[in-house]
């Protein structure tokens, strides 16, 4: 019965083109509409919320959630810790997964990033040198060059998924592994390669130069001392 309700919550979400932040119709109009009860309707909403399609703010009533990626994230990031404890390989599997988006999507890029992008990601290099000089690149600043780069491919959703692998891998990284840290100038090196391959319009300079980034962290893990 519940998942049915969630069903139709959903269908009225879309048929009435309700955006995030919405509001919706209270518990008792739900009832009615829907012929059901109103422990009925409170368990769907909370198994929609726990999905981010809805929010209930108590005391206000319940709106149309963010339907953010939250839920896949904290899904990625347990399903990597649990395979991990089960002797699998999971967190280089979540890797690989990046890498294959990732190495997927830099050829469309090649030569088609907009100047003020490429300025941005420049600058985001340069940062990362200065913070080499002091030793180490901070994870933000590489976080932020992956996140203007893929940019330029205007899909939020694309974007969206790709910092959910982000969050979830570098979660578990810091639980669960204790690696060697990057040598902070092969990091700016290779980023700047990526960089200068998409600048240039050359895919497969471009493919090549992400996946020797890639293969970098994956030899890192590899020798790491993983928790059990």
């Amino acid at each position: 019965m519940a998942s049915d309700i969630q069903e139709r919550i959903k269908k009225l979400i879309v048929d009435r083109r309700l955006p995030s932040g919405a509001p919706l119709p209270t518990e008792t109009d739900l009832m009615e509409l829907f012929g059901v009860s109103r422990n009925s309707v409170r368990e769907a909403l909370k198994a929609l919320q726990a999905m981010g399609i809805v929010e209930i703010r108590h005391g206000f009533g319940t709106y149309v959630g963010p339907m953010s990626m939250a839920p896949m994230i904290e899904g990625l990031t347990f399903r990597t810790v649990a395979g991990h404890y089960r002797g699998e390989d999971s967190l280089l599997q979540l890797l690989e997964l990046r890498e294959a988006v990732e190495t997927g999507l830099i050829a469309r890029l090649a030569g088609r990033v907009p100047a003020a992008d490429l300025a941005e990601l420049d600058a985001l290099v340069s940062r990362m040198e200065e913070e080499a000089a002091g030793g180490a690149v901070r994870a933000d600043t590489d976080r932020a060059f992956h996140a203007a780069l893929y940019r330029g491919l205007d899909n939020l959703l694309l974007s969206e998924v790709l910092e959910a692998f982000w969050d979830a891998f570098h979660r578990v990284r810091t639980d669960l592994v204790e690696a060697p840290q990057p040598d902070p100038e092969t990091t700016c090196r290779q980023h700047r390669e990526i960089l200068e391959a998409v600048r240039s319009g050359d895919a497969t300079r471009a493919e090549e130069a992400v996946r020797d980034h890639f293969g970098n962290i994956r030899t890192r893990l590899r020798s790491a001392r993983y928790a059990r």
